[in-house]
């Protein structure tokens, strides 16, 4: 709204003029080519903030999105007093529109907004804890903390001295990967906050990051921040203010065909006796006869601890054990690691060659003999524990209290560890929530859940390590949750994505955002009124500008064996090496599985050496550094599963051919999916139509759309698996894409006519 209280609308000509022939903006690139398809997709967008409408636009790559969603937002605010979030799923287009694009569009309509690229509270340095692990360090001593165990030792002395010049104290600052377990226990965290209790919050990294993004009109933010902050309001906080970022009510999210992914992700849940033993270890680990952690610093600040505990015991606040020597605590920690491994061995027991089993009433007989009582046990301790760390934390907090009148040291030094013990204690409660949800499994018919086995990772102490079980709980269904938190409260919602839709059509882009829902039990004359109320949904597709019929061979193998058969893998290591020899590199290897990758990898990597072709493979470095690797030699290629399908950028000669080895199905033992289908299967629909191919045609769009990334760009994208062609539902896949060359030949002549293609 403007000051006036009434929304300012926002004039399309005005707007779209300064991406047109000689405007601000075209003005400021050379050879500056107005788009149609962009300014198109910009007036949409304006008309969706001005009609206060839902709008989802299919936009290919080369249209130009950012700009067409950027310049609506900044006016929008411009003009009215409201605040705009833009979310993306990728750091990488979060850091191009904070550092690039956002600030290029001001300088060329030479305004001022003020923008903050908001980032979950995890990726900052908490200065209250960092204090608190050297104290611990000092107090009792390097050997006997677990964090150093695992090589964490010359990490954390790196980190202490970068937190002395560092800015913002943002993770991605530094120039090297903090372990997990190390950063665990320094990040900022809601659950070990002191807040405005805190000694040090004036100086705190997150709140000085909350307070740009409080002055901010337009935030840049993940999905994940964003679905944080929708759970948070739907539950009541916020209100008008802030509850994870400030308030909003218009919301442009880019790269939408992640959404649901996103958010399935974000509301499911998961323990692991891995992440139960962190949590504890937090507070007591014993290291031969030296014991450490928080407890143990508890006691030794508490020299009349043990009087606190034997009065605290004849009030029944206590429990047996002998007094101040947390007999009963050390006790009930080596109970729950003991639990968690006999669940752990029952658990892995069932998962199988899959790695996956899933809690069905199907499977009742197996899962009540061999599962509930280990996790009823696994439960009960767990919450026995809390319940001792619940009266710790009362003792603690009345002799704080007694510290602070009298202007005791106790105070500052104890508040902090209070708070980590609180913190514990809440993680714990959620692993013993889930113990319940899998405990009453018959009765959540809206939830997944799966236990799946999980290899442990290696550390600088540990060159082995177990593998251990994943327990994860998971919504079934997500769209009812997006139209509730998204879609209803927020006046403007923007969906785009070079992928959002399998066929041009938003039916199944509707219906997997809950938009196509209709109340059961309504009168038809209320449900028509309740339309009338709805908001505006508008759709459009705007196609690619780049030349794909001129600049891109797709090209099919129709004699590829069965891909369920044996001869297949040999197949694709044959195939994959000879595309690459072609190439003479300059190849992206797409698979749907590691161990696929793995067998191809292991056969070309020597023959390709041998032409001077150098070969990556996904998991053996950080993934920005491997990317960055691929794109500084141009006669490299590589191997690459799930995660590089989408999201990464390499124009030019370095990528010049795209192979995809298999079309890109789910998993049939995945979990969610597979509980998709049986609901689909039970309502009487095809799963199969209806959700298996869509979902595995968009991922194979995004495969295909790695190639053409700049209108200069030129190359073959090799589709090895024969379905393609043989299928009823392989035409669903090939009329998704742009219009390309086309050859459906058996190998042998598909490998001349891309060497004809690419070499001349």
């Amino acid at each position: 709204m403007s000051k006036s209280g009434k929304k300012r609308l926002l004039n399309e000509d005005e707007i779209t003029a300064s991406i047109e022939e000689c405007g601000e903006i075209a003005s400021r690139i050379p050879h500056y080519e107005s788009r149609k398809e962009q300014v198109d997709l910009t007036r949409l967008i304006i008309k969706s903030f001005n009609e206060d409408a839902i709008c989802a636009c299919e936009a290919g790559t080369g249209v130009g999105k950012s700009f067409a969603y950027l310049l609506p937002a900044m006016r929008y605010v411009l003009l009215n007093e409201g605040r705009v979030v833009v979310s993306t799923a990728t750091i990488n287009l979060q850091e191009q529109l904070y550092q690039k694009d956002v600030p290029f569009l001001l300088t060329a309509l030479g305004e001022n907004i003020k923008i903050a690229l908001v980032k979950g509270r995890g990726n900052f340095l908490c200065r209250r804890r960092l204090e608190d692990v050297k104290n611990e360090m000092e107090e009792s001593g390097q050997a006997a903390s677990s964090l150093f165990e695992e090589g964490g030792l010359d990490v954390l002395l790196q980190i202490i001295e970068w937190s002395k010049s560092s800015k913002k104290g943002e993770k991605s600052e530094l120039d090297f990967e903090p372990p997990p377990f190390l950063w665990a226990q320094i990040a900022s965290d809601s659950d070990s906050c002191n807040g405005s209790r805190c000694p040090l919050r004036e100086i705190c990294f997150f709140m000085e990051s909350r307070k740009e993004a409080e002055n901010a009109r337009l935030l840049i933010v993940n999905h994940h921040l964003l679905f944080a902050d929708l759970e948070a309001r739907s539950g009541g906080a916020g209100g008008s203010g802030t509850a994870v970022l400030p308030f909003y009510d218009r919301v442009i999210i880019d790269e939408a065909h992640k959404i649901e992914g996103s958010a399935t992700s974000f509301f499911s849940s998961s323990f692991s006796r891995v992440l139960i033993s962190r949590i504890l270890s937090r507070l007591y680990r014993r290291k031969g006869a030296r014991e450490s952690g928080l407890l143990v610093r508890i006691r030794a600040w508490l020299p009349d601890y043990s009087k606190i505990m034997e009065t605290e015991e004849k009030k029944g606040r206590g429990g047996k054990g002998k007094a101040g020597s947390f007999a009963v605590e050390k006790e009930l920690t080596e109970k729950i690691l003991l639990s968690c491994e006999i669940l752990d061995e029952a658990a892995l027991a069932l998962c199988g060659g899959e790695s996956v089993f899933r809690f069905i009433p199907q499977r009742g007989e197996i899962i009540d003999s061999r599962l509930i009582a280990p996790l009823k046990n696994l439960n009960a301790v767990i919450l026995k524990f809390c319940e001792r760390l619940e009266k710790l934390i009362l003792i603690l907090e009345e002799k704080t209290e007694e510290s602070s009148e009298e202007g005791g040291a106790f105070f500052h030094s104890a508040a902090s560890i209070i708070w980590e013990i609180k913190s514990a204690r809440k993680s714990l409660l959620v692993a013993s929530g889930i113990c319940r949800e899998f405990e009453n499994y018959k009765l959540n018919e809206g939830r997944v859940l799966w236990v799946e086995r999980r290899s442990g990772k290696k550390t600088y102490a540990k060159k082995h390590a177990p593998d251990y079980a994943l327990w994860t709980n998971a919504p079934l269904e997500i769209g009812g949750v997006l139209k509730k938190s998204l879609f209803e409260p927020n006046k403007t919602v923007v969906c785009l994505s070079a992928t959002l839709t399998p066929s041009r059509d938003f039916t199944y882009w509707k219906k997997r955002m809950g938009l196509l829902q209709k109340p059961e039990n309504i009168p038809n004359a209320a449900l028509k009124e309740q339309e009338k109320k709805e908001k505006p949904i508008f759709t459009d597709f705007f196609n690619s500008p780049f030349p794909y019929q001129k600049s891109v061979l797709l090209a099919v193998s129709d004699d590829s064996p069965p891909v369920e058969s044996a001869e297949y893998q040999s197949f694709v290591n044959e195939s994959v090496l000879r595309l690459c020899e072609v190439s003479g590199g300059g190849a992206l290897i797409l698979f749907t599985s590691y161990e696929s990758l793995r067998l191809a990898f292991a056969f070309c990597e020597q023959k390709l050496a041998a032409f001077g072709i150098k070969t990556l493979k996904q998991g053996e470095v950080e993934r920005s550094r491997l990317l960055r690797s691929f794109l500084e030699n141009e006669n490299s290629v590589l191997f690459a599963t799930d995660s590089f399908w989408e999201g990464i950028d390499v124009p030019g000669d370095a990528l010049r051919l795209v192979i995809i080895c298999r079309l890109p199905f789910s998993s049939p033992a995945d979990p969610v999916a597979q509980a998709r289908r049986e609901l689909l299967e039970k309502e009487g629909r095809n799963p199969f139509l209806e959700l298996t191919i869509p979902d595995a045609v968009m991922k194979f769009r995004q495969g295909f759309g790695r190639l053409m990334r700049r209108a200069s760009d030129r190359g073959v994208v090799a589709v090895l698996d024969g379905r393609i062609t043989h299928k009823s539902y392989g035409k669903y896949f090939i009329s998704s894409l742009p219009q390309t060359r086309l050859e459906v030949r058996p190998i042998e002549r598909l490998l001349q006519k891309i060497d004809l293609f690419l070499n001349g």
